[in-house]
C-alpha cells in the first residue's frame, strides 16, 4: 500500500466535465436554464432530459426528469498519465468502483453515497486567471449603456459546484486522498473550498455542513460585477426574483449573485474569482464564520440555507 501512495500521491483531476442533476419537471427546468442565459437543448428518451451548455460551447450538465431534486452524478476530467492513479487512491481509501453508464473511466461513491465519475478529458477549467476588467471611461462620457440596450448575459462556463455533507471535513479529506484535490480555505467544521493543482478558481467543488447529503448550487462565470447585476435583473424579469446579492465573497473573492431555481437550490452567477495556477501553494486558512462568507452584500436570506434534501432545516450558509 506505501507504494501505492508513493506512486500516486500527486494524481488529481484536473476539471469538472459536467453535473447531472435530478429534477421533477423538466419543462419548469427548461425555462429556468434558457432564462439564466444557457443553451438548453432536448435529449434522452422521449426527450426527457436536457444537455446544457455555456457560451464556450461545452456540455456541462444534463438534467434528468425524476421524481425530485438531486445530485445524479458529478464527473471530473482527468490527463491520462493520472487515470489509473487516481483510480489506486481510490481503491485505497477502500471506496469500491463500479462500471456504469457509458463506461468511461471508472465510477465509485464517496462517504455520502454520491456517484462520481473520473475519466480522461479535456481541460475544461481555465489554465489562467479568467480577464474580469471593467473598461474606465474618461471625463465627459457616459460610462453606462442604457438599459434598454442590455444583451442577455451568457455565462462563459461553469465555475464550480457546492455540496451539502454532513461531515465537511471527512469529505475534504476523502476527495484530497481520493482525487487529489486540495485545500483552498476552510471555516471550522462548517464549510470548505477545494481547488485541482493543474490551474483551476479557488474553488472547484465546495462543502457546506447539513443535516444530510445535498446539492446547494453550480456557479458560471460572466464577465464582470455588471454583468452579475445584470444577469439578476435578466432572472427578475423571467420571474425568479428570489435569491441572495449582489455582493462579494470573501473566500474566492468572486462578485455573486445566487438565483433560487424551482427546486430550493440555487444557480450563481460569480465573476472574478482568485484563481490557484499550476504548482502554486495556496496559503488555505481556516477563518471563523462571520469572515468566511461575505464581504459586502444584502443579509443572507433564510432560504439561502436550507437543505431541502433533508428532513429538516439543518444547514448553514455556504460560499
Amino acid at each position: 500500500m506505501t507504494g501505492i501512495h508513493a506512486a500516486s500521491r500527486d494524481a488529481s483531476v484536473h476539471s469538472i466535465d459536467h453535473f447531472a442533476l435530478n429534477v421533477p419537471s423538466i419543462e419548469d427546468a427548461e425555462r429556468f436554464f434558457r432564462a439564466f442565459g444557457l443553451a438548453v437543448s432536448r435529449a434522452g428518451h422521449e426527450d426527457q432530459e436536457l444537455e446544457l451548455r455555456a457560451a464556450d460551447g461545452h456540455r456541462w450538465a444534463r438534467v434528468i426528469s425524476s421524481s425530485g431534486k438531486s445530485l445524479a452524478y458529478l464527473s471530473f476530467n482527468c490527463f491520462e498519465r493520472d487515470l489509473d492513479a487516481i483510480r489506486s487512491q481510490v481503491e485505497v481509501v477502500g471506496t469500491t468502483t463500479e462500471v456504469m453508464h457509458d463506461g468511461a473511466g471508472f465510477w465509485f461513491r464517496d462517504p455520502d453515497g454520491n456517484l462520481v465519475q473520473v475519466k480522461v478529458g479535456p481541460k475544461t477549467s481555465p489554465s489562467t486567471k479568467t480577464p474580469s476588467i471593467i473598461a474606465e471611461r474618461a471625463s465627459d462620457q457616459r460610462g453606462s449603456h442604457m438599459r434598454s440596450e442590455s444583451k442577455t448575459v451568457h455565462p462563459r462556463r461553469l465555475s464550480h459546484v457546492l455540496l451539502f455533507t454532513p461531515d465537511v471535513l471527512g469529505a475534504l479529506a476523502f476527495y484530497e486522498k481520493t482525487l487529489g484535490l486540495r485545500l483552498s480555505d476552510k471555516s471550522l467544521d462548517i464549510i470548505a473550498f477545494t481547488h485541482a493543482p493543474h490551474g483551476c478558481d479557488h474553488h472547484l467543488v465546495a462543502f457546506a455542513k447539513s443535516s444530510a447529503r445535498g446539492w446547494h448550487h453550480c456557479a458560471w462565470d460572466v464577465d464582470d460585477v455588471n454583468m452579475v447585476g445584470e444577469g439578476a435583473s435578466q432572472m427578475a424579469a423571467a420571474g425568479f426574483d428570489k435569491g441572495w446579492g449582489t455582493g462579494r465573497h470573501v473566500l474566492g473573492s468572486n462578485y455573486f449573485f445566487y438565483v433560487e431555481d424551482p427546486w430550493g437550490s440555487f444557480c450563481e452567477y460569480s465573476a472574478d474569482i482568485d484563481f490557484v495556477s499550476a504548482g502554486h501553494t495556496w496559503p488555505a486558512g481556516d477563518f471563523p464564520p462571520e469572515d468566511s462568507l461575505y464581504l459586502w452584500g444584502p443579509p443572507v436570506p433564510d432560504n439561502f440555507v436550507h437543505n431541502t434534501e433533508a428532513s429538516d432545516a439543518g444547514s448553514v450558509p455556504a460560499g
